[in-house]
């Protein structure tokens, strides 16, 4: 039996939701599947970017400046890529995040609500974050390559490699130094 066309308040037939087309020659399984990890990706983009602005806000201690910088600086960089990534999976023709709370469905970074946190945990906590993103930013990057997507390959490679730098700088901000300077 065939549905009835759904009727607005004034008694006119509601028009279906115009349905995403996709905008790729991709193949059919490879939009939902690239989607679905970049959708992730900008969940816990959102994530690793709440935390660090947080760091960034509540740091303190004989370091300040320079972690307040630094987490200020990173903070800037991942919101940055958020964009770009959920762009790529409307440029595809997919749906990308629409609430925090869906934010918070996708997310594998955790929150960090503590009142306090020193500063050397903030620096370990956030490489720790760090090394996960780039480990779904490879996955993802994986996927793209099994669908020949070029274009989300190579943005991704970009992403890791400044996911790599930010790692790399709050390493060495973690580091105790030693009398000879180093």
């Amino acid at each position: 039996m065939a549905k009835k066309p759904s009727k607005t308040a004034s008694g006119k037939a509601a028009k279906a939701a115009p349905r995403l087309s996709t905008q790729t020659d991709l193949s059919g399984n490879a939009v939902p599947e690239i989607a679905e990890a970049l959708n992730g990706l900008v969940a816990d983009s959102y994530a690793l970017y709440t935390k660090t602005k947080n760091f960034h806000w509540h740091v303190s201690g004989p370091h300040f400046r320079d972690y307040h910088l630094l987490f200020d600086e990173q903070a800037t960089e991942i919101f940055a890529t958020i964009d770009e990534l959920a762009e790529r999976v409307r440029k595809l023709g997919a749906k990308t995040l629409h609430s925090i709370g869906e934010v918070a469905r996708l997310q594998t970074i955790k929150d960090n609500d503590k009142d306090f946190v020193s500063p050397n945990d903030m620096l370990g906590e956030l490489m720790d974050d760090n090394k996960a993103i780039i480990k779904r930013m490879r996955a993802a990057h994986d996927i793209a390559d099994k669908h020949e997507d070029v274009a989300t390959a190579s943005i991704l490679e970009n992403f890791i490699d400044a996911a790599e730098k930010r790692n790399w700088f709050l390493f060495e901000a973690s580091r105790t130094g030693t009398g000879s300077g180093h």
